[in-house]
């Protein structure tokens, strides 16, 4: 660890950037900043020439980071009063048992899948919060019995396949069945533990004694990477919650899906590319 910082300055910077922006969104979109931590480290991960291994790590080490910047934002969403703890509590079984079959199942991807699988989610996700409008229903209440246990382990098992937390699907699912978009950021925030916790112990296992592992790797998840972005995003996160609640619901909404939207152009494009 401490060879790894004092010979890796210019990832160590790009680290706590991306820490900082993770953790700013995080409490602004409620979406555990794994939209930004997973690019940045398969990218950072690539460049260093771990290329068979770097987006298992980057997915990895973003769910672990989720745990903690996760519990921060939403209690500082909470301090508000805007977490809807009933759902989160009725959700979040359901959640943890689909993380952890989508951590399964990501051990038998290749990288190229994962990143793929990783941009087209994005995407579409994009589409929907930047043309989507507040007034689309499905229901006026969340989903219970067999419909919450489908979703929230389909919430479960993609959001551990990309990396990310509960929020970017969440967000989507809890506005179009009534939830105001304050209050979905919040409650999803919620769910960033459910899946983190659980699929990165499983990403640790999965990835034990592989090879082509960036150095200070236990399993697929990057302990200096971990270290080092937490600290940021902790930091940042009740900010983010902050400014969450003094923007106007639709410029939230579009914000969240243009920064999707990049996200996800750009990794299908490495995949394509390469």
């Amino acid at each position: 660890m401490i060879e790894f910082l004092t010979t890796q300055w210019p990832l160590i910077g790009a680290l706590v950037a991306a820490g900082l922006t993770a953790g700013l969104a995080a409490g602004l979109f409620g979406i555990g900043g794994g939209a930004v931590i997973v690019p940045v480290l398969f990218f950072l991960f690539t460049g260093l020439g771990y290329e068979a291994t770097a987006m298992h790590v980057a997915v990895a080490t973003s769910l672990a980071t989720i745990i903690i910047t996760s519990i921060r934002s939403v209690m500082a969403h909470h301090a508000r009063g805007a977490v809807d703890w009933a759902i989160v509590r009725s959700w979040a079984p359901f959640i943890m048992t689909g993380a952890l079959a989508g951590m399964a199942a990501a051990g038998f991807i290749p990288g190229a899948g994962l990143t793929a699988i990783f941009g087209t989610m994005a995407f579409i996700l994009a589409a929907q919060l930047f043309f989507g409008r507040p007034n689309w229903r499905l229901a006026d209440r969340m989903p219970g019995g067999a419909w919450r246990m489908g979703l929230a382990s389909l919430i479960g098992a993609l959001s551990a396949l990309m990396g990310i937390g509960g929020g970017t699907f969440g967000v989507s699912l809890m506005t179009v069945f009534g939830k105001s978009i304050h209050g979905a950021v919040a409650t999803a925030a919620g769910f960033g533990v459910a899946i983190g916790a659980p699929a990165a112990a499983a990403a640790v296992i999965a990835g034990w004694g592989r090879e082509g592992l960036p150095p200070g790797s236990a399993g697929f998840v990057n302990l200096p990477a971990f270290a080092l972005i937490s600290v940021f995003t902790v930091t940042m996160a009740p900010l983010g919650a902050s400014l969450a609640h003094k923007l106007n619901a639709s410029l939230l909404r579009r914000m969240f899906g243009v920064a999707l939207a990049l996200v996800g152009a750009r990794m299908l494009y490495s995949v394509l590319a390469g």
